[in-house]
């Protein structure tokens, strides 16, 4: 999330003797230097280059899990703030001259000479920043949400196809979807362990966020973009959206309509964010889900329900609960288990995935459709709580709507 506080073995080298193995290794090494693309692989030459764009909390944090990994070199960074990307810079000895700022600084890391970035702006900017990556010659791990209107999720997916195309990785950084039980649940689920659907919950319940400057200028809505529609999508997009990918990923399709409302009661202080949400996801064979969310402190604190979702079947249900419990209970028993440190155990498994695709050129762009789908999702929760009617998916998909972000007094 956002602003939430989101290696290859060797072979065995056989009977042959330890020096006969180096010489030898090193003699296919030195031929395969005449073409570098080559040996992106191999053990020397593994370091993949990294710029980041976006270096504010979540950006800082992940750069930290890249530099744990042990196979990334943060070479670059952008930022609209001078003072963010040079913190950053320090942090991780990047040279001045490679610490881009403004709006448009991220167009300047493109041009130097990265293998990949990250992308770790404001949802607004991620559809054209990821789009000029790819077009670079870039990797590109991107952050969730993709976008915060439908013709941006169609970029998104244009771009990992073409990514796709150009033998470049592209992966969206859901922690859930590289989490062994999440992976075990569904996969069971999806074999007939809770039988026939009948209906589902799913909510995101959580606390207030911090401001990080005091509104009134354009600098100040721009740090403190999570309270802004425009740039962050609202709450059920760029938060809410954890949730309502894993309800996406156990039907595998998207609902027919949702209808429902929300409003802006109690975190007023800034932008023009909702802060609840209620929802009806209708899916087709008569099966609903329920939805529910909220972004404010209400005393409730660790009582809140979290990040969870159910979905309840014919022969039994599915629990799950992001830092918490996953499991089946049925005759088709699954314990499952905790998943207390999966904000950051699932980044670094995305991340590990990342490295290992870039390197091994096995490209497998598989998250790029399914964070299109749950971005959709959002949106389509977000009309019909803004319009208070039913919104169907055929309409949503039709949708040319597009968000004003109104960027006017900053520089480019």
């Amino acid at each position: 999330m956002n602003t939430e506080i989101l290696s290859s073995q060797a072979g065995n080298p056989g009977s042959c003797s330890r020096r006969e193995f180096v010489r030898n290794s090193a003699a296919i090494a030195s031929a395969m230097i005449i073409a570098p693309q080559l040996v992106r692989g191999a053990e020397a030459n593994s370091k993949v280059s990294l710029g980041l764009i976006g270096c504010g909390g979540r950006g800082s944090w992940i750069a930290n899990l890249f530099k744990q990994n042990g196979g990334y070199e943060i070479v670059a960074a952008a930022d609209y703030f001078q003072d963010r990307v040079d913190s950053f810079g320090q942090k991780f000895n990047i040279d001045p001259s490679r610490r881009y700022t403004g709006l448009n600084g991220y167009k300047k890391l493109l041009e130097s000479k990265v293998d990949a970035v990250a992308i770790e702006s404001p949802p607004y900017f991620h559809p054209e920043q990821a789009a000029a990556a790819v077009d670079a010659g870039k990797h590109v791990y991107l952050a969730k949400p993709v976008a915060v209107d439908v013709p941006g999720c169609r970029t998104i997916s244009e771009s990992g196809k073409k990514a796709s195309e150009k033998k470049q990785a592209f992966l969206i950084d859901f922690q859930t979807r590289s989490t062994a039980f999440y992976q075990e649940a569904i996969k069971r689920v999806h074999e007939g362990a809770i039988g026939k659907f009948t209906f589902g919950e799913a909510c995101y319940q959580c606390g207030a966020l911090g401001l990080h400057a005091q509104p009134g200028s354009p600098e100040a809505r721009l740090k403190n973009w999570v309270f802004d529609i425009a740039l962050s999508g609202d709450i059920i997009v760029e938060q809410n959206i954890h949730t309502l990918d894993v309800m996406n990923w156990v039907f595998q399709k998207p609902p027919l309509h949702a209808v429902g409302s929300g409003g802006r009661k109690v975190r007023i202080e800034a932008g023009d964010c909702w802060d609840h949400f209620g929802l009806l996801y209708q899916y087709d064979d008569g099966v609903p889900v329920v939805f529910n969310s909220k972004q404010y402190n209400d005393g409730a604190g660790e009582h809140d329900k979290g990040i969870s979702v159910e979905v309840f079947g014919s022969l039994g249900r599915l629990e799950t609960k992001y830092g918490g419990k996953v499991m089946i209970l049925s005759k088709n028993f699954y314990a499952g288990g905790a998943t207390g440190s999966i904000y950051q155990d699932g980044a670094l498994a995305n991340i590990a995935t990342f490295h290992r695709q870039i390197t091994s050129g096995e490209i497998n762009n598989s998250t790029v459709e399914s964070s299109v789908q749950s971005n959709m999702i959002a949106i389509l929760g977000r009309t019909a709580a803004y319009g208070k009617k039913i919104v169907t998916w055929d309409e949503l998909l039709k949708s040319s709507e597009k968000m004003d972000p109104k960027l006017d007094g900053l520089k480019g």
